[in-house]
Formats: structure tokens, C-alpha cells, sequence
């Protein structure tokens, strides 16, 4: 018995066009949500789930000559791009080895001691570039996230968690040299 796969006609159209950039930008405007949904359920990391969705939407357009009409829809496809990126998100993330320290951090409540950390991020943080040091007060003092910080301030969410993450690694750096904070 063989099972007929109902197809919409714009799938059919997207699908036999998807190597423009407008075809990509309307099957992302149609299904992107629904891919994004099923990639944050599966990873619960919105940030991995929305790099998995770009992702996807980046093999689609480059492998659009594979898609074959006859075997599924569109939507259909893309999810088992998905899927395929959220498998190997969840592998990588299992095979990181889990970060060692050769001797315990031991926090103290000591009141000076937590001055002493304040004044060395306070210096820190003032040594960032103004974009880093903005956007690392946002996520991680205000509780934005990367997108709110985007859209507030007018750039991409890719540039935001770019400019996230190459803020924290110079703060780290900055600490480092400095000889660390006191705990």
C-alpha cells in the first residue's frame, strides 16, 4: 500500500525555486517558526536553536537540487534537515569534556572580598570596547537577552550574540593578565 503525501502547490513552487534568496527568505518566513519550535524543544537553548534553524535554511538553499517533490513536502524536508542539526547540536554538546579545575574556587560571604570582585570587573568592564562592555551589562546585569538587546538596538541577533561572546572572551582575558579575580 502506498501512502500519498498531500503537498500544497506552493511548496511545489518554493521548492523548485528555493536557490534565490527570496524563495529562502518565504520558506523562512513560512516554516521558520515551526522549525524553531521543534529545535528549541529538542536542545532547550534558544541561541542553539536558532543557529540550527539558520543552518538549516543554509543546506536547504545549497542542497534545493536534492529536494524531490515525489518523497514529501518541503516542510516535511526542512525538519529532517532540522533534525539531522539537532542530533549532531546534541552529540557535540555530550562529547565536550566537562571542564576540570586542579584546585576547588572556595567563595567566601567576606564582605571585602566581594568589594575587591566588584572593583575588578568595575576595571575590567571599562576596558571593553563600548559595544562589548554595553551588551555584556544588557545580558548578563539587566537580564536582556540577545535578541531584546538586537532589536533595541537595531542590529542582528547574530551580530548581538557575536558581540556577546567576543565581549565576555576579552573580559576573561582582561582578568586573566590581571591575575584573576579574588574569590
Amino acid at each position: 500500500m502506498r501512502v500519498r503525501v498531500r503537498r500544497s502547490k506552493d511548496d511545489d513552487v518554493l521548492a523548485e525555486s528555493i536557490r534565490s534568496e527570496s524563495d529562502v527568505r518565504q520558506a523562512y518566513a513560512r516554516y521558520g517558526g515551526q522549525l524553531f519550535g521543534f529545535a528549541f524543544n529538542a536542545l532547550d537553548d534558544r541561541q542553539l536553536a536558532e543557529d540550527v534553524v539558520q543552518e538549516t535554511f543554509v543546506r536547504a538553499w545549497r542542497a534545493s537540487g536534492r529536494f524531490d517533490p515525489d518523497r514529501g513536502s518541503l516542510r516535511t524536508w526542512l525538519f529532517g534537515i532540522t533534525r539531522n542539526l539537532v542530533i549532531d547540536a546534541t552529540r557535540r554538546r555530550a562529547s565536550r569534556p566537562v571542564p576540570t579545575e586542579a584546585e576547588p574556587t572556595q567563595r567566601t560571604d567576606d564582605p571585602f572580598d566581594r568589594l575587591l570582585v566588584g572593583i575588578q570587573l568595575d576595571e575590567a568592564m571599562h576596558k571593553l570596547s563600548d559595544p562589548h562592555r554595553e551588551i555584556v551589562l544588557a545580558v548578563h546585569v539587566e537580564g536582556h537577552t540577545c535578541a531584546d538587546y538586537a532589536a533595541e538596538n537595531s542590529i542582528s541577533a547574530s551580530t548581538a550574540r557575536s558581540r556577546l561572546y567576543y565581549g565576555i572572551r576579552a573580559l576573561r582575558l582582561i582578568l586573566e593578565e590581571n591575575g584573576g579575580l579574588v574569590r
